[in-house]
Parts: structure tokens; sequence; C-alpha cells
């Protein structure tokens, strides 16, 4: 996990004009233990710093993608981006029911695949994410039902 100076350095090293609001923008992805979207590090900023757009979030955001500061991570459930402070190899599982995303560790498989299946691509990168129900989530349909919730009976609600 990179460290707020980390970040700074890399930023000036590029030559990018560190300011507050982007060092306000860098705590808040040191120190988060989600995947929080543009909006949700907005929310946090605007807290401390009302004047701050969405539009600097935004570009921060992208600029850290960039440099591989940070990681994007596509919630297909909620459809946002969210973003991972962590960018070595890891998978991620995701809550249906209340979109949160945790990092976790599975064996490294291999980038390889059959050439007749890449279609012509060269592969750089593989990220899995398995969906399901957080235990939360799933005590709390055992709650309101007392039964236990079926894949099929959630997506049908």
């Amino acid at each position: 996990m990179r460290t707020v100076e980390e970040i700074i350095t890399n930023f000036q090293q590029r030559g990018h004009k560190i300011t507050p609001q982007r060092r306000a923008i860098f705590q808040i992805i040191c120190e988060s233990n989600t995947h929080p979207s543009a909006e949700d590090v907005y929310q946090q900023v605007s807290a401390n710093m009302p004047d701050i757009s969405l539009t600097t979030i935004y570009n921060t955001m992208r600029e850290l993608k960039e440099l591989g500061m940070i990681d994007a991570v596509n919630a297909v459930g909620d459809g946002s981006l969210r973003y991972d402070k962590r960018t070595d190899h890891h998978d991620h599982l995701y809550c249906l029911h209340c979109n949160q995303i945790i990092d976790i560790e599975t064996p490294s498989g291999s980038l390889e695949i059959p050439k007749e299946k890449s279609m012509g691509y060269k592969i750089v990168k593989q990220q899995v994410t398995y969906y399901g129900y957080c235990p939360a989530c799933q005590k709390n349909m055992r709650d309101k039902t007392g039964r236990e919730e079926t894949q099929a009976s959630v997506f049908n609600e």
C-alpha cells in the first residue's frame, strides 16, 4: 500500500502540482478500507472543503489511475466505477445487495489463455470478481423473510 507521501512524490516527479484538494483526496484513498467511487471521495472531501468540485475528484482519480497508483474496479451490480488502492494481483467479492467490494487473495492464475481463445488480444491483466451476498445482507434477508433467500428470489423482487 502506498502512503500519501509516496503518492505526492510520484505526482511531483511527473510534474503535477500538489494542491490541498489533491492532498485530501490522496489521504482518503490511502486511509480507505473500501473501494470508493468518485462520488464517495467527493462526499468525504467536500465535508471539509465545500468548494471542491466533483470534476476535481474525477480528474485526480483519473491521474492516479494513469500513474498506476490506484486501479479501477467496474462494479457491475451498481453500475459505478470504484477505485482500489491495491494495484497488485488480487480478486474481489462483490455483494449484490449492499454493493460492498472486498479484496480477496486467490492463487495467482496464469495470464496465458490458448491462442485460439484470445482472438488476437495480448493479455496484460486479469481481474476476477465473485458475486454473492455478504454475511450481513444474508442475515437481513433471513430476518425479513424468515427463510433463506435464493439468487432467483432476490433478483425477482
